[in-house]
């Protein structure tokens, strides 16, 4: 028997009613793993039922009170402990009382405003079931509660951008090197080509390799704590040799056999995370030569769950970046987005 009369005396667990129907995805743990959850959407329902077995038939079970809840948080490594809720529905399955045989209390949440991605990096995990949002469901008792959490992932929807224009930069060292590059969007959904061409104008200078990273940066926090964390996604090479003035080179990368997430802007104003394109030239010499630029990432919304609610079907993810033309700049104006190392 349990110290506190309760500790092994029921099990609980959280049942969904379209379990068997319902897509999984997966998503990664704050220790690096990847297992799959039920995935949602925003402006779905979510309903089941929460099932209690009592472990001994013959004993009652007393308790005050029996809820669930649904909840959305965010946690930030820097603030350990506190969890930033920016949803908590509350649903109460009985009043205080006794149970004495094993029995199951339905409930739904309808239409669930769920605004953000289900997202876990280096500095944030945005909680919602565990790691984005999650149901708990508690047997409230006088010495110690029972406690069950079901984790789940949400993804964001967006629709097609209205406005997409192509990127167009120059990059260059006076007298020595002047590239010109255009990639054929700014904004892409994760299933997306990123498909453009690069020019050499001018070249003086003895370059031995060339590369297109893709980064991802988190921002975390408000005013003088603010924190960054890049992640380099992947590396694609475009060119291993020197290249001659007048040659043009096709960029060609497939962003679906990359981990990528939607562009992410000043979420609940705590954190944000962006993706760049960072040009990468090295000379004979080693010293390399770089250049960056942001690009929109959105989870393409063409296929809606016949479930999800009109409000949810047509909503959509707004963007608000701007492609900027480089200019030919010399040595001594080489920024972070245009440096020599």
């Amino acid at each position: 028997m349990s110290f506190f009369g309760f500790g092994q005396s029921v099990e609980v667990e959280i049942l969904l009613n379209d379990a068997e129907s319902r897509k999984r995805a997966e998503h990664k743990t704050e220790d690096g793993k990847k297992e799959k959850y039920f995935l949602f959407y925003d402006g779905e329902t979510v309903s089941g039922k929460v099932s209690l077995a009592l472990k001994n038939p013959n004993k009652r079970l007393e308790h005050q009170g029996i809820k669930i809840v649904f909840i959305g948080q965010i946690e930030l490594c820097y603030d350990r402990g506190n969890h930033h809720e920016f949803v908590s529905l509350v649903k109460d399955l009985a009043r205080p009382g006794e149970i004495t045989q094993s029995q199951a209390f339905d409930f739904e949440f309808t239409h669930v405003e769920k605004p953000y991605e289900s997202y876990t990096g280096q500095n944030v995990k945005l909680r919602s079931v565990s790691y984005s949002y999650f149901l708990r469901a508690t047997i409230s008792r006088r010495l110690n509660d029972v406690v069950k959490e079901m984790d789940i992932v949400v993804h964001t929807l967006s629709t097609y951008p209205e406005l997409n224009s192509s990127t167009k930069m120059e990059v260059g060292i006076e007298d020595c090197l002047h590239i010109e590059f255009e990639y054929n969007k700014s904004k892409y959904h994760l299933k997306d080509v990123i498909v453009g061409k690069i020019y050499f104008l001018l070249v003086r200078i003895k370059i031995k390799h060339m590369e297109i990273d893709i980064i991802k940066r988190e921002t975390t926090g408000t005013g003088p704590n603010v924190y960054h964390e890049n992640d380099t996604i992947a590396k694609y090479e475009i060119m291993d040799g020197a290249p001659v003035r007048g040659e043009s080179i096709p960029i060609r990368l497939f962003l679906a056999g990359y981990e990528l997430t939607p562009t992410m802007r000043d979420i609940n104003k705590k954190f944000s995370v962006r993706y760049y394109l960072n040009l990468v030239l090295i000379d004979e010499e080693e010293p390399r030569y770089f250049k960056q630029q942001e690009v929109v990432l959105w989870r393409k919304g063409d296929i809606v769950r016949k479930s999800m609610s009109h409000q949810a079907a047509i909503s959509s993810q707004r963007f608000e970046g701007t492609t900027s033309l480089g200019d030919v700049r010399t040595p001594s104006q080489l920024s972070d987005n245009n440096c020599r190392q």
